[in-house]
C-alpha cells in the first residue's frame, strides 16, 4: 500500500503547519546524503514535505510523475527528444538571463557572483571579476555566452545537438580575450557534442574535442532506412591559436595557429601555422594549410599511425596525401617544418582525391 505524505514524514493528519516543518527537519538531518543518509530517501521525504505545503495528501503517481518530468530516459525514442529538447530551452532561457546579468555588470564595471541553469542538470557559476574576465563554474549544458573580456572555465560543455531550436545549442562568444578550460586534462574536462566556440582576438586553451554523428530516420520515411547527421564541434580563433588535446569524430579548428595531439575520425584543421604532436593522423582528416603557413608532426616514431590517405590542401586548391610527404620523409621521427613555400613547390599528388573531401570543407567554411 502507498503511503500518503503524512505518513512518510510520520505525522498526523490533524497536524500543524509547525509540527510538519518540524518533522521534516528532522527526516532531513538523518537521511541527507551528507549526513550519512541515502539520497533516495531524502528525495521522497522533500517532495512529500513541498506536497504538504500546498494541501496535496498522496504523492505522485509514476505516471504523474512521467507527464510532469522534463527531463525522461525513457525506451521511447521521440519521448526522450522531447524531454531534452525542452529541458535544454529552458537551460537556454537562464543562460540568457545570465547574459543580461553579465552586461548590467559590464555597464557600470561591477563585480558579482551568481547561480544559472536547472535544477534537473545543475547550476552553472557566473563570476565578474575586477578585471572584467568572467568565471564560469560548472557544465554547460546550452544556450549562448557574448563577453568582450577572458573567460576561464572550470567544467565541461556540451551542446542539445538534437534540437532544431538554434537559439539553445550552445555558442561562446569573446570578441577579445582567452578562452581557457583550466587543467582540462587532468579534470577530465571536454568540449563536445557540437558546441561552439568563437574567440575573434585571442586564443582557444582546451583539453579534448569531439563531435557527435547522429542517426536520423530517412526523409521519406522508408523503414529501415536512415541517414547520418553531422555535429560539428567548432573552435575558432582567427587571429589566435587553438591548443588541443585529442580531437575526435566530427571537429572543425579554425585559426591563425593551431596545436593538437591527435587527430581522429572525420576532423578538419584550418591554419596558417599546423603543428601536431600526437601519432595519430586518421585518414579522414583533412588539413588546410593558409599561404605563408607552415605545417608540422612531431611524432618520435616512424610515423606509421598518421595515416597515408589524410589530405593536406593549400591555400591556393594544391593538394597532397600525407602518403607524398611521408616517401619524402618529411612525416616521422620528430618530421620537418613544412613551409607553404615549400609545399606549393612540390608535384601535387597523382593520386585522386575524392570530391567529397572538397564539397565538404568548402561548404563548411562557407560565411553565412
Amino acid at each position: 500500500m502507498v503511503k500518503n505524505n503524512y505518513e512518510i514524514l510520520g505525522v498526523p493528519e490533524d497536524a500543524s503547519r509547525n509540527e510538519i516543518r518540524s518533522a521534516f527537519r528532522n527526516l532531513a538531518l538523518t537521511h541527507h546524503a551528507d549526513r550519512g543518509g541515502h539520497d533516495e530517501e531524502f528525495i521522497i521525504i522533500k517532495q512529500a514535505f513541498e506536497d504538504l505545503k500546498v494541501g496535496k495528501k498522496f504523492p505522485d503517481s509514476l505516471d504523474e510523475k512521467k507527464r510532469k518530468s522534463k527531463f525522461f530516459w525513457g525506451t521511447d525514442e521521440e519521448e526522450r527528444l522531447r524531454h531534452n529538447t525542452l529541458l535544454s530551452n529552458d537551460v537556454a532561457q537562464e543562460i540568457k538571463l545570465g547574459q543580461e546579468w553579465i552586461d548590467a555588470l559590464s555597464r557600470t564595471n561591477a563585480t558579482g557572483i551568481r547561480l544559472f541553469g536547472s535544477n534537473e542538470l545543475g547550476q552553472i557559476e557566473l563570476e565578474r571579476k575586477p578585471t572584467g574576465a568572467l568565471s564560469i563554474k560548472g557544465k554547460f549544458w546550452a544556450g549562448t555566452i557574448l563577453h568582450a573580456n577572458h573567460v576561464f572555465m572550470w567544467g565541461s560543455i556540451t551542446s542539445p545537438y538534437f534540437s532544431d531550436n538554434d537559439d539553445s545549442k550552445t555558442l561562446i562568444h569573446l570578441t577579445k580575450g582567452t578562452f581557457k578550460l583550466m587543467e582540462p586534462i587532468d579534470n577530465g574536462y571536454n568540449i563536445e557534442n557540437g558546441s561552439h566556440i568563437i574567440v575573434d582576438n585571442g586564443d582557444i586553451i582546451c583539453g579534448n574535442v569531439n563531435g557527435i554523428r547522429q542517426q536520423v530516420p530517412h526523409p521519406t520515411g522508408r523503414v529501415g532506412m536512415s541517414l547520418t547527421k553531422e555535429h560539428f564541434t567548432k573552435l575558432e580563433a582567427p587571429n589566435g591559436k587553438i591548443i588541443a588535446g585529442d580531437v575526435r569524430e566530427t571537429v572543425s579548428l579554425d585559426a591563425e595557429e593551431v596545436l593538437a595531439l591527435n587527430l581522429v575520425d572525420n576532423v578538419i584543421v584550418k591554419g596558417k601555422k599546423i603543428f601536431v604532436f600526437g601519432p595519430k593522423v586518421s585518414y579522414d582528416v583533412f588539413f588546410e594549410l593558409k599561404e605563408g603557413g607552415v605545417i608540422r608532426f612531431y611524432d618520435k616514431g616512424s610515423g606509421f599511425d598518421i595515416s597515408d590517405d589524410a589530405i593536406l590542401k593549400l591555400e591556393n586548391g594544391k593538394e597532397f596525401f600525407l602518403d607524398d610527404l611521408k616517401t619524402k620523409k618529411l612525416i616521422g621521427f620528430g618530421g620537418q617544418d613544412m613551409t607553404y613555400e615549400f609545399l606549393d613547390k612540390l608535384e601535387e599528388s597523382s593520386g585522386v582525391i575524392s570530391s567529397n573531401w572538397t564539397s565538404k570543407v568548402s561548404g563548411l567554411f562557407k560565411k553565412k
